[in-house]
């Protein structure tokens, strides 16, 4: 894939954002909206695609995302952390005491780019896969959590997306990678835990 002119942030502006996540959701749980952020630093408001997870415990609890650099990356993450954080059809939303207990991870995006599957690199991508009204993502750090190869990497998109396992054989398939730099509270608070992808 190609270099994108977005640099990894550096751990001030990823304290940042996570501050930014905490303080989105603390709002949305108590109050049932998220506050109007602005980015003071040029970078938090270039336009980005990004993710916000929610873990209690080391389990999942919401993971919520905008694929498409629509809007800066400050407006990204809030808006994200809040619908992670009550708009995840698969959990209840969260209680306002739940918050302490909840690690946050945040990724910002690369742009997609059309990719082989034989090019795909677990671990290193994300997968976009779409075939008619279908479509699945999965991030970049869901196959180096699961040990998944290629093929797997690629079988799971898929499923994810409602398709076959094979699904990506058909050249009907599309299938976009992109990259991710991705970073977490249990990360930044020991500096070893964010990873570049």
């Amino acid at each position: 894939m190609a270099d994108t002119e977005r640099r990894p942030l550096p751990r001030p502006l990823r304290l940042r954002l996570l501050q930014i996540a905490r303080e989105a959701i603390l709002s949305k749980v108590s109050r049932g909206t998220v506050p109007d952020f602005v980015a003071d630093e040029p970078e938090l408001g270039l336009p980005s695609g990004a993710f916000v997870s929610l873990h209690i415990d080391g389990r999942l609890r919401g993971c919520i995302g905008t694929l498409y650099p629509e809007q800066p990356l400050v407006v990204a993450v809030a808006e994200m952390a809040g619908e992670a954080a009550t708009a995840d059809p698969r959990f209840h939303p969260l209680a306002p005491r739940d918050l302490r207990e909840t690690d946050i991870e945040i990724s910002v995006l690369t742009p997609f780019e059309r990719i082989a599957p034989e090019a795909v690199e677990p671990g290193r991508h994300g997968l976009y896969l779409a075939r008619g009204r279908h479509r699945g993502v999965l991030l970049p750090q869901v196959a180096t959590q699961y040990g998944w190869d290629r093929e797997e990497f690629l079988a799971q998109t898929c499923q994810k997306a409602g398709l076959p396992p094979d699904a990506w054989r058909d050249p009907q398939t599309v299938i976009m990678a992109f990259e991710a730099q991705v970073f977490s509270d249990l990360g930044e608070a020991g500096n070893s835990g964010d990873r570049e992808r």
